[in-house]
């Protein structure tokens, strides 16, 4: 099918493998995760100082209070986003995540302000990140990884990982995220 999809189509598509009209799309807006997503996407359409970027900027704001999602339109996620469950989420706005990610809740994925590796994570592609996973400094998490729930990784993590633990350790495995990463785009 050549038909061009939007961004907003291709997160809503993660969740059951079928593709949604706009009206089907509002109607799956009664799950708080998908809510968010489509407020989120909605936001980075428009320019920030915009009528309607502030417009959803605005309403955006409201809900990462009501959803406990803190993830700012600034920053850079792939097509095909997967938020598992709502609330305590925080993403560093300056993050860089690929597309096909699943995010759990309680992860952080924030800035490192010392040491060698200061700065923001980047996050490849078919990344799965389980709950309350920390992901911190200047460091490049490849494609294809399995961050298991609890690990805390400040390090860089190759392609086709799974990294468990705290601290972290990496295992080499390549189909990593096969059967946790559905409905890709």
């Amino acid at each position: 099918m050549s038909e061009k999809r939007t961004t907003i189509q291709k997160d809503f598509h993660r969740e059951n493998g079928k593709w949604l009209s706009t009206l089907e799309i509002w109607a799956k807006c009664v799950n708080p995760n998908l809510h968010f997503i489509y407020l989120l996407r909605k936001a980075q359409e428009h320019k920030k100082k915009s009528i309607l970027g502030i417009f959803w900027r605005f309403i955006l704001r409201h809900h990462q209070i009501k959803y406990g999602f803190q993830i700012y339109p600034e920053t850079q996620i792939g097509e095909g986003l997967y938020l598992g469950h709502w609330g305590s989420l925080v993403i560093n706005p300056n993050t860089q995540i690929g597309k096909n990610c699943n995010i759990a809740q309680g992860v952080t994925i924030g800035q490192q302000n010392r040491g060698k590796n200061t700065g923001i994570p980047t996050i490849g592609n078919e990344v799965w990140i389980g709950a309350n996973a920390v992901i911190v400094g200047g460091i490049t998490v490849g494609n294809n990884v399995l961050i298991a729930p609890n690990s805390y990784v400040n390090f860089d993590i190759p392609s086709d990982s799974v990294v468990v633990g705290n601290p972290g350790k990496i295992y080499p495995k390549e189909d990593a995220t096969e059967g946790y990463i559905n409905n890709k785009i």
